[in-house]
């Protein structure tokens, strides 16, 4: 097993599980808290509490516990004359969730080239991959000029953010950013936008009534069933961009649909109600006043049937809305990474966009060009997750070449 390979087995086997509104990353922080201590380096641990100003900030979603949620910050001092970095990842993961798994979650389980476990590629392996540069730097004694900056931080699932957010707030600003998120041995300067809206459809009536009036379950049908005509929408709308090439790159998704409980020990009745939870991405130049004015547009015109729908449905937002964003692909910064990862992987990786939403958004809006780089792997949200080592060795390595080359 490879140096990453092992600092990676060590962050899966702590749990830093994402429940909002409160989060299990403390014991996952204070490893790596220790283990930038044992190279000799200063590691601040700190509460998000005790940034001034952080949730005066625009961008701040409020309603989150972070009473015992620190993120961890550090610097390898540079000798002066080079461009910093900072080496970003986010040490919260999804819940285990209740499907089962065939490899423990939290087990670390290596098996035909690949390490199972819950965050084992969204993306503990590229807080890994940045321990294990910063640590391999270290051990040769090499000293860069740029300042070379590391951070993990809290509650960036669920549209958290505000980890990512604190950091810049406090002040840790660079040249350039790099996060260790999953792009498949792409070089990704973009990331999708999203918007979840949470709907609940109300039934009129019970089921020994004569007349018993339109139900919730009927609702929810209407809604199904016209739900493609707010995905043509959504594709006729949303502007084109070069780093999303597919044929469908806005798609919108139901994620979760919710009744009465099952089984007998609940009545046969009509739901009182049904809530489903649906979830759409956005291209980089979409506003959220126009992409949520195209939903609410679409849903007002199938919800004026009185006949099916007595009262509009009631439409929540769980989250906070997260904007696309992207540094330019000729930007210095992604063309000189590119330069860099295509030699030491043997051939150019493409430059493309991820496909979903992540916190890269807040560097950019910070001013800084930023960009994903991680390795190959699958299951992220699901059973199984896993990230195949041999491609979690390759992404180190070019992210070990890259920071000496930036930084000088």
């Amino acid at each position: 097993m490879s140096r990453v390979s092992e600092i990676l087995a060590e962050l899966v086997r702590i749990p830093s599980e994402n429940t909002p509104p409160v989060g299990a990353e403390a014991g996952c922080q204070a490893w790596i808290a220790d283990f930038l201590r044992e190279l000799g380096l200063d590691a601040e641990v700190y509460r998000l509490a005790e940034v001034e100003g952080l949730e005066q900030h625009p961008l701040y979603w409020p309603g989150r516990d972070y009473s015992a949620r620190p993120n961890v910050f550090a610097r390898l001092r540079g000798s002066g004359g080079g461009q910093s970095l900072i080496l970003s990842g986010h040490i919260d993961t999804v819940p285990v969730g209740g499907a089962s798994w065939t490899h423990p979650p939290f087990g670390a389980t290596e098996s035909g080239g690949r390490m199972y476990g819950r965050g084992v590629w969204d993306m503990k392996a590229g807080v890994a991959s940045a321990l294990a540069v910063i640590e391999r730097l270290r051990r040769e004694s090499i000293t860069l000029r740029g300042d070379l900056l590391f951070e993990s931080v809290v509650d960036e699932e669920f549209g958290g953010v505000n980890g990512t957010l604190a950091g810049r707030v406090r002040g840790c600003l660079a040249d350039a950013a790099i996060l260790g998120e999953p792009s498949k041995l792409r070089v990704t300067p973009a990331q999708r936008g999203g918007r979840i809206f949470h709907v609940t459809f109300r039934s009129a009536g019970d089921i020994f009534a004569n007349d018993h009036g339109p139900t919730a379950v009927e609702q929810l049908s209407r809604f199904l069933n016209t739900l493609p005509g707010f995905q043509a929408m959504r594709l006729e709308r949303a502007p084109r961009s070069d780093f999303y090439l597919q044929a469908n790159p806005v798609p919108v998704f139901v994620t979760n649909i919710q009744t009465s409980q099952w089984g007998s020990s609940e009545p046969i009745a009509i739901p009182s109600q049904c809530r489903l939870e649906i979830y759409y991405e956005t291209m980089p130049g979409e506003t959220q006043q126009e992409i949520e004015a195209q939903f609410f547009e679409w849903l007002d015109s199938i919800s004026s049937d009185r006949h099916v729908f007595p009262s509009p449905p009631e439409v929540t937002r769980p989250i906070r809305f997260l904007p696309a964003s992207f540094t330019p692909r000729d930007h210095p910064f992604i063309k000189h990474f590119s330069a860099c990862a295509s030699r030491v992987l043997g051939s150019p990786p493409p430059v493309e966009g991820i496909e979903a939403p992540c916190d890269m958004y807040v560097f950019h809006q910070f001013g800084m060009p930023a960009l994903l780089w991680g390795p190959n792997g699958g299951n992220a949200h699901l059973p199984d997750e896993y990230t195949d080592l041999d491609s979690l060795d390759q992404s180190t390595e070019v992210l070990y070449e890259f920071a000496k080359s930036w930084c000088g």
